[in-house]
């Protein structure tokens, strides 16, 4: 991949240090080619808005913590504009909250700036095909966050197609079964179960319906 087949990049990051770092490493891959760069989630916005459709960036690197818009809220409004943009949360900070606040708004992977290059590449690389990359650390903030959020809310998180998988799960149907009664695909299906587990933090659909019996849910109408 090289030339008009390279992946590009636009770098998000208030300090002009990091970008021009970051633009000097990314670019000794010829895979990768920086396009564009922006100080804040608003400027980043903005440029996004004003380019054709060949100039627009395949991945963002998003820095978290930025005067104006930050990461997360820029994240937010890039995807609801922009839902097939892929981004790459780059930043310095772990907490639980961050990690979840970053995946929730629609960021790919949620990288420190501690990796190495190769590792960043990696991130990217994985993000251009749509596959999160995240390291043990990270993946465990992003399962604290989901359990307090979870715990705040109590099923206040699940979508209202997560609500109908639910049900029907609690009512002992195959996913097959739930496909048909849904209208929707069995591969589908099995993401919302998935979805499901993780979010209640449970192993099985077996746990799932009894969960579901034991807090009133398949109860409700």
């Amino acid at each position: 991949m090289s030339g008009l087949n390279a992946i590009k990049v636009m770098i998000v990051d208030d300090h002009d240090m990091v970008r021009t770092g970051l633009r000097t490493y990314l670019m000794l891959d010829p895979k990768l080619q920086v396009i564009a760069e922006a100080g804040d989630g608003r400027e980043a916005l903005n440029h996004l808005k004003g380019c054709s459709a060949d100039a627009m960036p395949d991945i963002i690197l998003m820095d978290l913590m930025m005067p104006g818009m930050n990461g997360i809220d820029a994240t937010r409004e890039i995807m609801a504009q922009y839902p097939d943009m892929k981004i790459v949360m780059l930043t310095s900070f772990l907490e639980d909250d961050k990690v979840y606040g970053a995946i929730e708004a629609g960021a790919v992977s949620y990288v420190l700036k501690t990796v190495s290059a190769e590792e960043l590449i990696y991130a990217i690389s994985g993000a251009f095909k749509g596959m999160p990359v995240m390291t043990a650390d990270v993946s465990q903030a992003l399962t604290r966050g989901l359990r307090q959020r979870t715990a705040q809310s109590g099923d206040e998180d699940l979508t209202e197609r997560e609500r109908e998988v639910l049900l029907l799960i609690a009512d002992g149907q195959s996913n097959k079964e739930i496909a048909e009664e849904l209208h929707i695909s069995v591969k589908t299906v099995k993401t919302h179960v998935s979805n499901l587990l993780m979010k209640c933090e449970l192993e099985d659909r077996t746990q799932l319906a009894v969960l579901a019996h034991r807090k009133g849910w398949a109860n409700r109408t």
